[in-house]
């Protein structure tokens, strides 16, 4: 059912009631609702550089699934999800750090657990221009390996892609009662104004960690998918999750308990993170 538009009363009201109960709603949140108070659109003017200095780099979220109270899936040699995916992520946070292209946080760099919507009040928080959760989860069908990548949808692009975002999403159920989200009125008028934009980035991006597994990284048939993710749930950061391959494999599970492995994983990350600037126009200092 679509979310009928707000008045302008209405949205001045709601807009308030975002920036003072949500303080994740980043400042590009607030555009796009205040964009729409007028019948016209208003434009968004890139911030003067002065002088010679240099621009800000690209601000990139790394989100290692799972973590603390909260396991993840539990290989078939029992390897736990949320180690193998910290690990990958230490490995791809020092090879971008290495590069100095962008700016890069993780967050979590230890074992504690971080609700799913706390993931992402982090990346605001850090104004990231790009969030990447990365996760090995598990299937009943011990058969199914290789890697993918899945953007956010209100429907799941397959039966499988729906069971691992109802997995996925039940993580929550380690956050106890404590933890409480954005109200449900502040939150479908954000659904009810955005995220084209948005939703082209994550999508380039999906796309742009294909290209890069392909030569390298064993893939799923059809491996760019969809769901109804909670934690791409950002209003306005072009965000991805990417599944390494599956815990439910032996082959998949024995590949990423490897050092070298991850390696090869974190180095098609980073040129897909190259293709996903270069194609969006930014402005990237090179380095050497």
């Amino acid at each position: 059912m679509s979310v009928p538009k707000p008045t302008r009363r209405q949205m001045t009201h709601l807009i308030g009631v975002a920036l003072t109960t949500a303080p994740a709603l980043s400042c590009q949140a607030a555009f796009a609702l205040t964009r729409h108070k007028g019948h016209g659109q208003v434009s968004r003017k890139a911030p003067a550089v002065i002088g010679n200095a240099t621009p800000p780099r690209p601000v990139i979220m790394l989100d290692p699934g799972h973590g603390g109270k909260d396991p993840g899936a539990i290989g078939v040699s029992g390897t736990y999800e949320k180690h193998i995916a910290a690990a990958a992520a230490r490995e791809l946070y020092h090879q971008i750090k290495a590069a100095g292209r962008y700016d890069v946080v993780m967050t979590r760099a230890d074992d504690h657990f971080i609700p799913l919507e706390g993931r992402v009040d982090l990346a605001h928080r850090h104004k990231a221009q790009l969030f990447i959760s990365m996760h090995a989860d598990a299937l009943h069908d011990p058969a199914v390996r290789g890697a993918s990548v899945y953007t956010l949808s209100n429907g799941a692009s397959d039966a499988q892609t729906a069971s691992l975002a109802q997995t996925e999403n039940s993580a929550d159920r380690f956050a106890g009662p404590a933890f409480h989200g954005m109200s449900s009125e502040v939150q479908n008028i954000l659904a009810s104004l955005v995220h084209e934009e948005t939703r082209r980035g994550s999508a380039h991006m999906a796309a742009s960690v294909v290209s890069a597994f392909q030569p390298r990284i064993g893939l799923l048939h059809h491996p760019a998918r969809h769901a109804a993710f909670v934690v791409l749930k950002s209003a306005d950061i072009p965000s991805v999750l990417v599944e390494m391959g599956f815990m439910s494999n032996r082959h998949d599970e024995a590949a990423l308990r490897q050092a070298a492995y991850r390696q090869q994983v974190a180095g098609a990350m980073s040129a897909a993170i190259d293709r996903y600037f270069q194609g969006a126009g930014t402005n990237i200092a090179r380095s050497g």
